[in-house]
């Protein structure tokens, strides 16, 4: 036998091992059939090196045994909440208000029906809250400092990225104040979206008595069911939730970034027994159940002063329902005037695809924002490759200019408002824990959209003509994204 028989045989048979192990992976873990195929095509025509890319990007593992545990103990944890704090009969009558009186929800009643009510999940409707937005990171991280700073019991944030950096070793040595102080401060982030921090980073905080938690420490580099939450509650009367991660980039000292665009807010009120809720959980997956639950986690005397009803949405592979997915999904199908998305990472599964092009097919202005400088050029080859069929059906597409753009909203008719760590693409949908607040509120929907059309003006328009100029080699570029866009 030759030498190049040889090497064919060789070739051969790892090309053969290689889709064979790949193909029986991916289908005993029973994963979405436009996700199967995209992988398969790549295991197919990359050999080896495309099975390592899945091994990394794509495997699922024993999803429903890694996180079954988690979602049965979110549950009893959610029902101990209601129970320890005697809110049970409280909750249950707020729902059923909120049923049979939808009138009293949203000041227009066609919208009354976006409620995504699910008591099960604990995403009731609250209705006495006040919410502070943000628009930029400067004035968010100055006012959550002073709110680590005025700390009487306890700080809890929850971060899926947390720089080593001047902003990031400024949090964390204000948090190592409140520890030595006697605070109870517990800081939960993500293994993957951290794995780059110095060793000893947060030393002095255990040192002081503050604890910290890594969520799901890969054995390999696996970018799939990742913490991507950014939530902060202190002392159970004020929280924080939004877009925001803990770094220089996000108050615009990156150059590779320049001005940093996000939305975040600050909440007092009911909904933040929410977030807590939300936080106590997913500490206690990571942490053995170490938080046992107490009214000193929930304080009945809170700042109860404000309207705007609202509720935190949480979803995740430990969630039956794609909760935050489905809640954009009532907004897009209920709007009757408009609707207003701006997302870094646009990769909508089908339904929310469908949606999105039947309302602008109806007349209702539907508008897109995403970045023109993306941190990630697969998924914005991928993005662009669903604007053409969006502007084909009348949505109006933008690419914002003036930085880079990484706020997760969504605006309905001048009422509905949500805001969070989701992105509107099937990694934040299905594979990544997200948080978000959607709010029933007049005021602060018309704050947040008269945002929204100043960001316009920092923006070029996706026109058609300019879509039907794009070079061959962008072209080429979106249709391999578009193929692998299930997997990104």
């Amino acid at each position: 036998m030759s030498v190049s028989e040889i090497v064919l045989s060789i070739f051969l048979i790892i090309f053969v091992a290689n889709v064979a192990l790949a193909a029986l992976t991916i289908f005993f873990e029973h994963r979405n059939p436009a996700s199967t195929w995209a992988w398969l095509m790549v295991i197919t025509f990359v050999p080896i090196f495309g099975f390592l890319c899945y091994l990394i990007f794509g495997r699922e593992g024993k999803k429903e045994k890694t996180f079954k545990k988690k979602a049965e103990n979110d549950i009893d944890t959610y029902f101990g909440y209601l129970n320890t704090m005697d809110k049970y009969s409280v909750m249950i009558q707020a729902q059923k208000t909120a049923i049979e009186e939808r009138i009293d929800i949203i000041d227009h009643k066609h919208l009354n029906d976006l409620a995504y009510l699910h008591i099960s999940s604990g995403n009731w409707i609250t209705y006495d809250n006040t919410v502070k937005s943000y628009f930029e990171g400067n004035s968010k991280f100055e006012e959550l400092i002073n709110d680590i700073r005025g700390a009487n019991k306890f700080i809890h944030m929850e971060y899926y990225i947390l720089r080593g950096d001047d902003l990031g070793k400024r949090i964390v040595a204000e948090l190592t104040k409140k520890a030595a102080e006697g605070v109870e401060v517990r800081l939960l982030i993500d293994a993957q979206g951290n794995q780059f921090l110095p060793k000893h980073f947060f030393d002095e905080l255990k040192a002081a008595g503050g604890k910290v938690g890594k969520f799901l420490p890969p054995l390999v580099i696996r970018l799939n069911y990742r913490d991507h939450r950014k939530i902060a509650v202190i002392d159970g009367k004020i929280g924080y939730v939004g877009g925001l991660n803990i770094g220089d980039e996000y108050l615009g000292k990156v150059k590779r970034y320049g001005k940093w665009r996000d939305t975040h807010i600050r909440i007092e009120g009911d909904a933040v027994d929410q977030l807590q809720l939300r936080f106590i959980m997913d500490w206690n997956f990571v942490c053995n159940n170490e938080i046992v639950l107490s009214d000193k986690y929930f304080p009945a005397d809170k700042n109860n002063s404000g309207n705007v009803k609202m509720q935190i949405v949480s979803s995740g592979p430990d969630t039956r329902q794609q909760n935050i997915r489905n809640g954009y999904f009532k907004m897009i199908n209920e709007a009757e005037h408009h609707v207003y998305v701006t997302t870094p990472y646009f990769v909508p599964d089908d339904g929310i695809f469908a949606a999105l092009k039947v309302a602008a097919l109806s007349g209702i202005d539907v508008r897109i924002i995403i970045p023109a400088n993306p941190d990630h050029p697969f998924v914005y080859w991928s993005s662009m490759s669903y604007l053409g069929e969006l502007l084909e059906s009348g949505v109006k597409c933008y690419q914002y200019n003036d930085g880079f753009v990484h706020s997760k909203t969504v605006y309905v008719d001048g009422y509905v408002t949500s805001v969070g760590t989701a992105n509107m693409d099937i990694r934040s949908f299905d594979l990544n824990f997200e948080t978000n607040a959607f709010i029933y509120d007049k005021k602060v929907t018309e704050e947040h959209e008269k945002q929204f059309l100043k960001d316009i003006e920092s923006c070029t328009e996706i026109t058609l003509e300019w879509y039907s100029k794009r070079s061959a080699v962008f072209k080429i570029r979106e249709a391999v994204a578009r193929l692998i866009s299930p997997m990104l």
